[in-house]
């Protein structure tokens, strides 16, 4: 059968078994917070699986080989450390958010904050600064978008048209269940595709052998085999890969990530919980390798296509394997697109449902209504709210299907990681930071990252060719921002009220 013959018999099977996590899912939602949580639901070998694919997304899967067909061996680098800042990430702070977020019945990362240091404004504030993912929920629909397009051989359009519907086949309804029974799925198939392209890299499949691999990338480009890539300011010294370890360390915290640390069945398990989340979290980039592969056999004929090099890995696909194979592989890239993007659509309807409705609004407005009602009200504008968070992406995506994937999606990413670098991450181990101190580091981090990342700083002030260059990486924007946030967090908190001790005990 052809290709396209093959890719949508697969997608079928694919979107009927989503569409059945998502009934499953449904059956288990009795509440609103069920919808945002799933608390206390599922056991660790799961949810590592449902936390690991989440954490990789459309980007580690087309986006790193994207930039390994484009810069060459040095991208290994990005993918093999992010996920240790990650991880760090979570060692420092799963205890407190686990803890004080199901002590205190928090649904959302700002939901958390906000009852972290008893203050509004600093949950409405991360709650409207959230809607910033929408890049990086954007960046998983061009994933997804360039997957339909390559496999099934339809318009630009109607494969985000596709995209979108999948997602909304199986969210809208199951909430949380459904995001993490089917990320859980989605981390299987991911693993195996990972392993696959590391074990055809080494072969050097297509190339008759690594070595030759190694000397056709060296041919066509010596940098392309270097530890650095002079030209990319992510991956051009120590420095690049430094920024990249810490810029990473808040990601795992992200609102749609981060919840799914109040699913995990009983505390006891947590250890087993984070050593096979970090195990699949060091799997999964291998698929980088892919986009070496892919160079060393098209050489740079994607850089000037339509897709550019986010098709590196589609194309492999098509190339090396038969038509069948290739087909449920890109299938396994779509699971990865679909891990990630329905967590954000998720927590984007909290934002509203819960940060800005249920703790904000209602209470103002509906002080008389009982809770059954409130919880019905919050469920379905949950559910109203995840439609329409798709719709927006998805014009989002349409106008960014050009850029690389994981460049897109650190538009979102950046700005959030600076911002909760220190209200997040130092708060969780250190119980000075005060209200005033969380919520100036908060802005301090996110509006110095738009402002480093956007080069607008560099074009005010005179602050050398280093600064300029590096700033365009996001990793070192979102550094500097992040590491001046917490300086600046300490500072605040040092002058500023703290809270009460019997509050703090909680959290700690």
């Amino acid at each position: 059968m052809h290709l396209y013959t093959w890719s949508w018999f697969f997608l079928f099977c694919y979107v009927l078994i989503m569409i059945i996590i998502g009934i499953i899912g449904n059956n288990r939602v009795t509440n609103s917070d069920d919808f945002a949580t799933a608390r206390n639901s599922y056991g660790p070998l799961l949810l590592a699986l449902a936390f690991a694919s989440t954490a990789a997304s459309g980007a580690t899967f087309l986006g790193l080989p994207g930039l390994t067909y484009t810069y060459g061996l040095s991208t290994l680098w990005i993918a093999f450390l992010y996920p240790i800042g990650i991880y760090i990430g979570i060692l420092i702070s799963q205890r407190s958010i686990a803890k004080f977020g199901n002590s205190s019945g928090a649904r959302s990362i700002p939901e958390y904050l906000g009852e972290r240091y008893q203050s509004e404004f600093l949950r409405v504030s991360a709650a409207l600064f959230s809607l910033i993912l929408l890049f990086y929920l954007a960046g998983q629909l061009v994933a997804g978008l360039v997957m339909f397009e390559m496999m099934l051989g339809i318009p630009k359009s109607w494969a985000l048209i596709i995209t979108t519907l999948v997602l909304l086949a199986y969210i809208t309804f199951g909430g949380a269940h459904a995001d993490i029974l089917t990320d859980g799925a989605q981390g299987l198939l991911m693993i195996f595709l990972a392993i696959m392209i590391a074990i055809l890299f080494i072969l050097g499949v297509g190339s008759d052998g690594l070595p030759n691999l190694v000397l056709k990338l060296k041919n066509d480009d010596p940098q392309l085999v270097s530890s650095f890539y002079s030209g990319s300011p992510i991956t051009a010294s120590i420095w690049s890969y430094i920024s990249l370890v810490v810029a990473h360390i808040p990601l795992g915290l992200l609102p749609h990530i981060g919840n799914k640390l109040w699913a995990l069945k009983n505390e006891s398990s947590r250890s087993r919980f984070l050593i096979l989340a970090f195990s699949f979290g060091m799997i999964l980039p291998a698929i980088t390798l892919g986009g070496a592969l892919a160079r060393g056999i098209f050489g740079d004929d994607l850089l000037d296509s339509s897709l550019g090099a986010n098709a590196a890995l589609p194309r492999l696909f098509i190339d090396i394997f038969p038509t069948w194979v290739a087909a449920l592989l890109g299938v396994g890239i779509l699971s990865a697109v679909m891990s990630t993007a329905d967590g954000l659509v998720i927590s984007t309807s909290q934002v509203f449902a819960n940060d800005i409705y249920r703790k904000t609004i209602a209470p103002r407005i509906h002080q008389n209504l009982n809770q059954d009602r409130l919880d019905k009200n919050v469920l379905i504008i949950s559910r109203i709210v995840t439609a329409l968070t798709l719709v927006g992406a998805s014009v989002l995506a349409w106008f960014t299907i050009g850029m690389n994937v994981v460049l897109l999606t650190w538009i979102g990413i950046g700005g959030f990681t600076a911002a909760l670098m220190g209200p997040l991450v130092l708060g969780c181990i250190w119980r000075g930071v005060t209200p005033a101190g969380a919520i100036f580091g908060f802005w301090f981090g996110a509006i110095l990252f738009i402002l480093i990342h956007t080069q607008i700083l560099s074009s005010l002030i005179y602050l050398g060719d280093w600064f300029k260059f590096y700033s365009d990486s996001p990793y070192s924007a979102a550094t500097i921002s992040g590491l001046l946030a917490v300086i600046a967090t300490i500072f605040i908190s040092l002058f500023t009220k703290t809270l009460p001790r019997h509050h703090l005990d909680k959290a700690f």
